[in-house]
């Protein structure tokens, strides 16, 4: 189903000057408040996949967040068809100090194509205590919470900065956060503790790996199979070069980098051999062949060191052939010291006495990089993001709104935070 609806699911056009939406749409008037699970059901109605464009959800929380004492800014990618949303509240940042609280997540999600979904999956559902739709965990779940932190509170009973950070094709790559840390002039002018609400069960997660992708891509000459002698096979070599990416996936198992220990259950830089593509006809000598590899950072490592080490490793396995080896994209992996206020004041809220890492990347590796301190937190579970009926707890999102007014409250609204 995804894919196949108009732009923003099936109603378009807000803050574009079009006609206003009828009862039932997803578009509210400035100043009107939903309940949280309202707008939830808003949220997960737009089709907001990152093949689409995200200006019709973006159009959306701008308008229903936009009131005096508001401030909110557009970070347009390069050909303005998408757009990180950064919103403020209460008094400017002070540059120095940068107090206050910054919540952020990703408006994007991945793809609903599946046949198993039992409902649509751009239609919230709720059954069995929990909320069924695409997008419900991973995160617009977060989303309304934080969106109605900002919108409940008078923005002049803030005493310190409270701001939230929404980007655009995280599913892709952490895309947008990577273009935000690129091309936002200011950091300095936005809260420096943040917290990403990507599903952890809100456990407070302070570690992750980060994601390296390679392209591999392997050329010949093409020719009629009768006649091979006037082509060149680009597919066989490749063969050589996935025995040895196999074999440095073997390697790389066996070795314990530093932060190994926070990662038991892949104590390790996880290379993953992810697709083989090449040739048009099985009767034509194939002229070209590429390879997609995945490979898992660990903190404290740079991934530039592992494609020159994937690049070692290839370049005797395909000696005298054309072909070149590209980095396709790099999030980076992300820690915190356990010690952090931010790390701490979590803890304490959910009553976590140790640490938590996940192997899958955030946003939190790139905002990292322009000096934010994150954390990892929110309701829902990754085990059923990126699946059919993904779902998140009732419970959980109910929790997950009162950890964030807890939080807001410290680190905005109380005397000293």
């Amino acid at each position: 189903m995804a894919g196949g609806r108009t732009a923003g699911g099936r109603t378009a056009g807000c803050g574009l000057g079009l006609p206003g939406p009828e009862p039932g749409s997803k578009f509210v008037a400035v100043g009107a408040l939903l309940d949280d699970d309202e707008l939830l059901r808003r949220l997960v109605g737009f089709d907001s996949v990152s093949w689409n464009s995200n200006l019709p959800i973006a159009d959306f929380i701008a308008d229903y967040l936009d009131r005096p004492g508001v401030r909110i800014a557009r970070n347009p990618s390069a050909d303005g068809a998408k757009v990180n949303l950064v919103v403020q509240a209460g008094p400017e940042t002070d540059p120095g100090g940068r107090s206050g609280l910054m919540l952020s997540g990703h408006m994007d999600v991945v793809p609903a194509d599946e046949p198993e979904w039992e409902t649509d999956p751009f239609e919230l559902v709720r059954r069995d205590g929990r909320f069924v739709g695409r997008g419900t965990a991973d995160m617009k779940g977060f989303l309304a919470l934080a969106m109605n932190q900002v919108a409940r509170i008078e923005p002049s009973r803030l005493r310190r900065p409270l701001a939230l950070l929404f980007t655009f094709d995280e599913e892709l790559g952490t895309l947008g956060a990577r273009h935000f840390v690129e091309t936002w002039g200011n950091p300095e002018d936005l809260p420096r503790r943040v917290v990403i609400g990507e599903p952890t069960s809100l456990g407070v997660v302070r570690m992750h790996k980060g994601h390296l992708k390679l392209r591999i891509a392997i050329r010949g000459v093409a020719a009629h199979s009768g006649y091979p002698h006037l082509g060149k096979n680009a597919i066989e070599p490749a063969g050589s070069a996935i025995q040895t990416l196999a074999a440095l996936r073997a390697e790389l198992e066996g070795e314990r980098p530093p932060a190994a220990e926070h990662f038991p259950e892949v104590p390790f830089v996880a290379l993953n051999v992810a697709q083989v593509s090449g040739g048009t006809a099985v009767n034509v000598v194939p002229d070209g062949c590429e390879i997609l590899v995945g490979i898992r950072v660990l903190p404290g490592m740079r991934s530039d060191d592992l494609v020159e080490r994937v690049r070692g490793a290839l370049t005797p396995a395909l000696a005298g052939g054309d072909w070149t080896l590209d980095a396709e994209g790099d999030s980076p992996p992300f820690h915190l010291d356990a010690e952090h206020p931010l790390h701490r004041a979590l803890c304490d809220e959910v009553a976590q006495s140790g640490s938590l890492s996940v192997a899958f990347a955030t946003d939190a590796g790139w905002l990292q990089t322009a000096g934010f301190d994150c954390v990892v937190c929110g309701p829902g579970t990754i085990e059923v993001a990126h699946k059919p009926n993904e779902s998140l707890p009732v419970a959980d999102f109910l929790r997950g709104g009162d950890l964030l007014g807890r939080l807001v409250h410290r680190f905005c609204l109380a005397e000293t935070a």
